[in-house]
């Protein structure tokens, strides 16, 4: 079971071909966008293609509690964020949990893999490079951006690495 967290950046329609292919290989995946991911692309989507309701608030209602992003956690083999964009990053490396993905982030003990994508600025930015050391030193997979063409126009390192990349 992959509990697949999509953040926003132009890269999030990318993750909709992870699902599928994650699919095809015989996974079961749950789905966990962030606010901004969903300005990219909607959640029926990845609902559609991964067979399950997608989590996109920490909290159902007030009148209820909620513990899904602990639910989600126990129940996934491996945490997968694609793309992950710089803000996540951040928020993973200081350990924030102000939302359903960082939530889970912290609650979940298993393997977890980040597939960065952003500006090439952005990726070569100190704070970017201090944050993914953070989270290697914990642990965490780093799957590597490619290079190329952005959707900005600039030409460098940023690119969301690509699906049999991210799957394999």
């Amino acid at each position: 079971t992959v509990l697949l967290g999509v953040t926003g950046g132009i890269a999030a329609y990318k993750a909709i071909d992870t699902v599928r292919a994650l699919r095809r290989a015989g996974h079961d995946v749950h789905v966990v966008m962030t606010r901004a991911a969903q300005r990219f692309v909607g959640s029926a989507s990845f609902a559609a293609l991964s067979g399950n309701p997608v989590g996109t608030t920490l909290f159902a209602s007030d009148e209820k509690p909620d513990y899904r992003h602990l639910d989600l956690a126990r129940m996934a083999d491996v945490l997968l964020v694609a793309p992950a964009s710089a803000n996540t990053l951040a928020r993973m490396a200081i350990g924030s949990a102000d939302d359903l993905l960082t939530s889970c982030y912290l609650a979940f003990t298993g393997p977890t893999m980040v597939a960065p994508a952003m500006n090439t600025r952005m990726w070569e930015h100190p704070a970017t490079t201090a944050n993914l050391a953070t989270l290697a030193e914990r642990g965490v997979t780093i799957i590597p951006p490619g290079e190329g063409l952005l959707a900005d126009g600039d030409v460098g390192p940023g690119r969301l690495a690509e699906t049999e990349d991210i799957v394999a």
